[in-house]
This record gives C-alpha cells, sequence and structure tokens, in this order.
C-alpha cells in the first residue's frame, strides 16, 4: 500500500476526531495549549493503536467486532453529547461545562472517535500490509487534525457559546448515528 494512500486513510479516520476535538475546544474557556496537546496526543496515540489491535486481531474476531462496535461508539458519543447540551442548557456558565482534563472522558472520547481504526486494521490485516508504518502515520495525522480542531473551537467557539456548545453536542450525536447508520445500512 503506497503512503499516499495510507496518508488519505488517516485523514479520513481523523475527521470524528477533528469534529470532536472542535468539540473540546469550544468546552474550554481560552486556549490551554496543555489541555489542548492533551486531547490531541489521546486522540492521536488511540488512533495508533486501535489498527495494531485491529491487525493482531485479524479475521479472528472480525465477526464479533463488527457485530457491535459501532453501538459501543454510538453509545459513547450519544452519551457525551447528550450531556453536553444538557449542561449548555441547564447549567450556569460559572458551572463545569465537558471538562477535556478528565481522564474518563478523554478516554471515552478517545475510543469512540478510534474504534473505525480498529476495523481498518483488521482490514491491513486481510491486506498483508506491513502495520507500523501506517499506524504512526494515521496518529501522527489524527494529532495534527485534532490540534487545530482544539484551537478552531477556541477562537470561534465563544462567539456564540451557548449555541455553540449545543452545536457541539449535536455534532458528537451526529458523528454517533453516523457511525451507527455507516454500519447498519
Amino acid at each position: 500500500m503506497n503512503t499516499l494512500t495510507i496518508i488519505l486513510i488517516a485523514v479520513g479516520l481523523a475527521m470524528d476526531a477533528f469534529a470532536v476535538s472542535i468539540t473540546c475546544g469550544i468546552s474550554m474557556v481560552k486556549l490551554r495549549l496543555r489541555s489542548a496537546l492533551r486531547i490531541s496526543l489521546a486522540f492521536g496515540s488511540f488512533q495508533a493503536i486501535m489498527p495494531i489491535v485491529g491487525f493482531i486481531a485479524g479475521l479472528s474476531i472480525r465477526g464479533l467486532i463488527q457485530s457491535f462496535d459501532h453501538w459501543i461508539a454510538f453509545s459513547l458519543l450519544a452519551f457525551i453529547g447528550c450531556k453536553m447540551i444538557y449542561e449548555s442548557l441547564f447549567m450556569d456558565s460559572d458551572e463545569k461545562k465537558m471538562d477535556v482534563d478528565d481522564l474518563l472522558t478523554l478516554l471515552g472520547l478517545s475510543i469512540a472517535t478510534s474504534i473505525d481504526a480498529l476495523a481498518v486494521g483488521i482490514s491491513l490485516s486481510l491486506l498483508k500490509v506491513d502495520i507500523l508504518s501506517p499506524a504512526i502515520i494515521i496518529g501522527i495525522i489524527t494529532f495534527l487534525i485534532s490540534f487545530a480542531g482544539t484551537v478552531i473551537g477556541t477562537r470561534f467557539g465563544h462567539l456564540f457559546e451557548k449555541k455553540m456548545e449545543i452545536a457541539g453536542g449535536l455534532i458528537l450525536i451526529g458523528i454517533g448515528f453516523k457511525i451507527l447508520f455507516e454500519h447498519l445500512f
């Protein structure tokens, strides 16, 4: 598999992480470099690890993963999206919004946005492609795109804060539905 194809796969896989990182940026009062790097590192790391896990799993669990991976991603994204909308509508602005520095929140978002990368790893194992190079490229591209998304969300998200938070929650739910529909239909 050539490098351009791997880069295109990486960009495609990173789009969910990009949308979620925009949402994370919206949740910040101002850009915190440490938080942006942490979010980007988490998303990039999971996007790099999941293809390796999928590759190792290979054909032996392909049917099992395909039967419920979309439900896991949908549930995580829908829950976090609904929580974000609820907090936007019913909590004072002084109260904590989605805590992007919370390890469990970040872990849930990282897993939810990288489940598709698991399936890519399985596909790469079928094609007998060496997994290390694609995994590194996927991780680096996701890191960079996620960092850009966090900055974009932070810079422009506060112009219409409550509306943007609701939109961010809807984006998360929409990504969950997209993943669900792609697997069901």
